[in-house]
């Protein structure tokens, strides 16, 4: 069964425009009722779902022991997506970064927000595909700083003036981290900055174990308990007035059933380009073609997939109530949804990604809701 997202109620773009309500920014909206603060900080753990650190109390009790809210992410419950309505505000209708791999008109190749580079071209397009103007609404960032707040992002050095960083993530000062601890004592002093302040931190580690070794592996569990003892030590260092949020942009599933695109000749069909990851895609169809390849995948895939045409998906919400004329043509023809724990693979073309054990995208409970631990000190 589907989870649809809750924009507007209980979802990731609700969070900051609440915590910024929370620190007194005017014309924000405590939409999660997280109360007021002087001073916040929000750790994304990249991957971790809220069902999995259910089941894992053992390997990480200080986070068992906040209270289990939970929230969900928008859709697809993909990074790049996640991290954008998380720092904009907003559904991922109208901040436009719509998946993992997406089409940007007047590009022949899938554009790749993370990378900010085109699919299988090593080429930047910051000069070319201009972050801030790809992504000209201000952000979270940019409006708590507009009010006095002091505002740090504490992440990996990649991030900093990354495109996806100038997109969605851009107004605060880059604080780059080199191991946990140090993620840790950056976070404790910039915590400390200005009369109100607002840290972002972001930690990778368990999504690439996922990824690797699959979520259901004594590896995660291990790197879980890791996250755990983070999550305590900043706790432990919080200045007073302060409120510490843990959450996630989306969880994950293993793999089981592998459909490979590459091979077969009805799937590929009437496609021009095939975008989004296995979970979740964005099928591009040649003109004219979109209600035959919508056909082909629908008898093709069968029940273990939801195939949508573009406008059904938008229809339904998931890319939020409202998708800006010019986020349209960066959705698929057709939406192709994975239900249980199949995916649609390219082997040939995607070699790295079809060979992973976790994977996420979909609307399924485990990848689609997040945890939001709360913790005041």
């Amino acid at each position: 069964m589907f989870v649809a997202p809750r924009y507007g109620s209980g979802s990731l773009a609700d969070l900051f425009p609440s915590l910024l309500a929370s620190l007194g920014v005017p014309g924000e909206r405590d939409r999660l009722g997280l109360g007021s603060a002087r001073r916040v900080c929000v750790l994304l753990v990249d991957g971790l779902g809220a069902e999995a650190l259910a089941a894992h109390p053992d390997e990480a009790p200080f986070l068992s022991g906040l209270t289990p809210e939970v929230i969900t992410a928008g859709f697809p419950t993909t990074t790049a997506t996640s991290l954008s309505s998380l720092g904009v505000g907003v559904p991922p209708g109208e901040h436009g970064v719509v998946g993992y791999l997406l089409n940007v008109p007047g590009y022949e190749r899938m554009f790749s927000p993370l990378a900010w580079k085109m699919h299988g071209d090593s080429r930047d397009l910051r000069s070319q595909l201009v972050p801030e103007q790809f992504q000209p609404t201000p952000t979270v960032f940019e409006r708590a700083a507009a009010d006095g707040v002091a505002v740090a992002t504490v992440a990996p050095r990649y991030q900093d003036g990354s495109g996806l960083t100038r997109a969605v993530l851009r107004g605060s000062e880059f604080l780059p981290n080199f191991s946990g601890g140090d993620l840790v004592a950056e976070v404790a002093r910039a915590l400390r900055a200005g009369e109100r302040s607002l840290v972002y931190t972001y930690h990778g580690d368990l999504d690439m174990t996922g990824h690797v070794r699959g979520p259901n592996s004594p590896a995660w569990g291990l790197e879980l308990a890791h996250v755990d003892l983070m999550v305590r030590e900043i706790a432990e260092r919080l200045p007073e007035d302060a409120l510490l949020v843990v959450t996630a942009d989306h969880g994950m599933v293993e793999l089981t059933e592998r459909v490979d695109f590459d091979d077969i000749a009805e799937l590929r069909a009437g496609v021009a380009q095939l975008g989004g990851e296995p979970r979740a895609r964005h099928v591009y169809a040649e003109a004219g073609a979109a209600a035959d390849v919508a056909a082909a995948w629908r008898e093709s895939l069968g029940s273990r997939f939801e195939v949508l045409a573009r406008d059904a998906a938008i229809a339904n919400g998931w890319f939020g109530p409202k998708v800006a004329g010019h986020v349209v043509d960066s959705i698929g023809d057709v939406v192709v949804v994975a239900r249980g724990s199949a995916g649609v693979i390219r082997s040939g073309v995607e070699p790295l990604q079809s060979g992973l054990i976790g994977h996420h995208g979909s609307l399924t409970s485990a990848e689609m809701l997040v945890p939001l631990r709360t913790y005041r000190s």
